[in-house]
């Protein structure tokens, strides 16, 4: 059926996007509110959609308390909650780095949702349209319920209220002036911290109000935010981070876009999102309705300082290091071993772009998972050798590499982890939908293949060794590229880029180039792992696998070379263990996030050598006193 010959079908379908929309804009309104007041990327929003849904579902089932209850009681008993986070945890983080408060609320994500899944699954329940909204409008070419009509009027509402007290009474005026300078709102009377933990309590009970108007329409189920808050971080990135105005438009905008995409090409629905927000940032950073940031953005990330490794009596490391990845293998599982090399070589890439370049990336997913599918197929398909498979897993992940630091490299802070974001999802559904992959099934059943065509690596070991070898290989990349001169400018850039700039040096190039290096070796690391599980799935691109890396490089030390290492090694390990127990690995991994951002901000390997730093210097004060 044509798209223009239907126009029944058109107007179906803008009627669909009006409705998805609204909850689009519903939804991001609280994400900006949250983001615009308190420079928090809250990643919690999608499990405290969940959440309102959830509860909806629970007081239904457990106490018969209906729709309408449920509307008032489910966001206030989630605003509560989140008051709380933002009294104890979040007001720890306002003036670091952005990407701790974006971690936190990852952490706390995965603890949620972790939790609900344990105790209800993840099959979706059906909640009943309260019966005074059951029925609905009979417009001859569809059936327009009367509690869709409900959901677009009182999102439209509620987002029009929430401008209206931002932008146009005192309140307001005190949430964004206390934003810009909280030090003198803080002189004149107001009371920041309290306006603060209002605004995440604000935006967090927004967001369980969505989740309970969506409840009758979709399935509650503790998943359901996970998707959908990729989308809404679309929806406030395109219409600008912190604009209120900007999330509502654009929203309802989007909803209409995606809808119509469906009709015109279907296969491209799931991907028109990030297509836009990629075109919106590289033209206008700030988005449709934005602000440029960049001022406003805290650069305090916790480096370990430099010392003196042999005086620090720590030397005999990678003799120890050496070692160890010889003898482990009698003593651990090897493919545990592989996997744990692989990801550290993850984590060591990232650890590259994040700590020498200050750049923090949300494609590392892409670029793992892109050389995962195509050393997968070379070899399969193709049946190329082990050594040319591997070729061609890098080859694409450095060519990704090129492609996304092009895009992004011009642009900062958090400007820049949005479009690697974008085209690491638009990546995802590419592979999601591309016929080589095989779906959701992945590719399976890889060979091995035989190394130089005489070595057979189908025996663990052998294969472990390989492994380790290339893993080596890697890290010593890495650690000649942070201990150069091409390294020393990195940091420089990150340090003062305007400084460089003046100096002559096109800054652009130096990012580029480092990018491009890091997703060379994330794609090394990609190649390895499937060709050692001789699998490549959906799981290998997926956004989490950018957070996990972030993890491990943050749990490790940031700026250390055997940070990433030893972090890999206790998320890898620790979810393999898990995975045997009764505990849920989703919610000990989001502890982990959130112990280790509140409490070990250098990092395992950071917080050591900054005792050991501590240590020497009242050493060397102290022998300094004596004389």
């Amino acid at each position: 059926m044509s798209f223009f010959s239907s126009p029944e079908l058109l107007i179906g379908q803008a009627l669909i996007g009006i409705i998805n929309g609204s909850l689009y804009a519903l939804l991001s309104l609280g994400l900006a509110v949250i983001f615009g007041m308190l420079r928090v990327i809250n990643f919690t929003h999608g499990a405290q959609y969940m959440a309102g849904a959830m509860l909806a579902w629970l007081l239904l089932r457990h106490l018969g308390l209906g729709y309408w209850p449920a509307l008032i009681v489910s966001p206030l008993i989630v605003a509560a909650v989140g008051v709380l986070i933002e009294r104890l945890m979040l007001k720890r983080l306002y003036y670091l780095d952005q990407l701790y408060g974006l971690l936190l609320t990852f952490g706390l994500a995965l603890i949620v949702e972790g939790y609900f899944s344990h105790q209800y699954g993840t099959s979706g329940q059906p909640y009943p349209v309260p019966a005074s909204l059951s029925g609905g409008f009979d417009l001859d070419f569809m059936f327009l319920p009367y509690y869709r009509v409900w959901v677009v009027v009182t999102s439209v509402v509620v987002c029009a209220g929430i401008w209206w007290i931002i932008e146009r009474t005192k309140y307001g005026t005190y949430l964004r002036a206390a934003t810009d300078n909280p030090i003198l709102v803080q002189a004149l009377g107001v009371n920041v911290p309290l306006t603060m933990t209002v605004t995440y309590a604000l935006g967090a009970g927004l967001a369980a109000f969505a989740g309970v108007l969506a409840a009758p329409i979709l399935q509650v189920s503790p998943i359901m935010g996970q998707n959908i808050l990729i989308v809404v971080f679309a929806v406030i990135v395109i219409g600008g981070m912190g604009s209120i105005l900007g999330s509502i438009v654009t929203g309802l905008m989007l909803g209409l876009v995606e809808a119509m995409t469906k009709v015109v090409y279907p296969q491209a629905s799931g991907t028109i999102v990030f297509v836009l927000m990629a075109f919106v940032l590289l033209v206008r950073p700030a988005g449709l309705f934005g602000r440029d940031l960049g001022s406003y953005q805290p650069t305090h990330v916790f480096l370990p300082p430099k010392i003196n490794m042999a005086k620090a009596g720590i030397i005999a490391f990678p003799l120890i290091a050496v070692l160890a990845v010889l003898l482990l293998p009698y003593f651990v599982y090897p493919v545990l071993l592989v996997q744990i090399l692989c990801f550290a070589l993850l984590a060591a890439a990232y650890n590259l772009v994040i700590a020498n370049a200050g750049l923090v990336s949300f494609g590392h997913a892409a670029f793992f998972g892109s050389s995962a599918y195509f050393t997968a197929y070379a070899m399969k398909a193709w049946g190329t050798s082990t050594e040319l498979g591997l070729l061609v897993g890098v080859a694409v992940a450095s060519l990704l590499g090129l492609i996304f630091g092009a895009l992004a490299a011009r642009r900062q802070g958090i400007y820049f982890a949005m479009i690697t974001l974008a085209l690491a999802q638009l990546c995802y559904f590419i592979f999601l939908q591309s016929s080589f992959t095989g779906g959701e099934d992945g590719i399976q059943g890889i060979p091995r293949g035989n190394l130089f065509g005489l070595i057979s690596l189908d025996d663990d070991l052998r294969i472990y060794y390989f492994v380790a070898a290339l893993c080596v290989l890697g890290f010593y990349v890495v650690y000649r590229v942070q201990h150069s001169p091409f390294g020393n400018l990195l940091r420089a850039i990150r340090d003062n880029e305007s400084r460089m700039i003046s100096l002559g040096y096109d800054t652009t190039h130096y990012k580029l180039a480092v990018f491009i290096i890091s997703a060379a070796l994330s794609g090394l690391a990609g190649g390895l792992k499937v060709l050692t599980f001789q699998v490549a799935t959906l799981t290998d691109v997926n956004y989490y696998i950018s957070a996990e890396v972030i993890l491990m490089v943050l749990l490790g030390g940031v700026g250390t070379f055997a940070g990433p290492i030893v972090g890999a090694a206790v998320v890898v390990a620790a979810g393999n263990y898990l995975a045997t127990s009764s505990l849920p690995v989703s919610i000990m991994l989001g502890v982990i996030f959130v112990v280790c951002t509140l409490c070990f901000k250098r990092g395992l390997v950071g917080e050591t050598l900054a005792f050991f730093g501590r240590h020497r210097g009242d050493s060397e004060r102290l022998r300094a006193r004596i004389a």
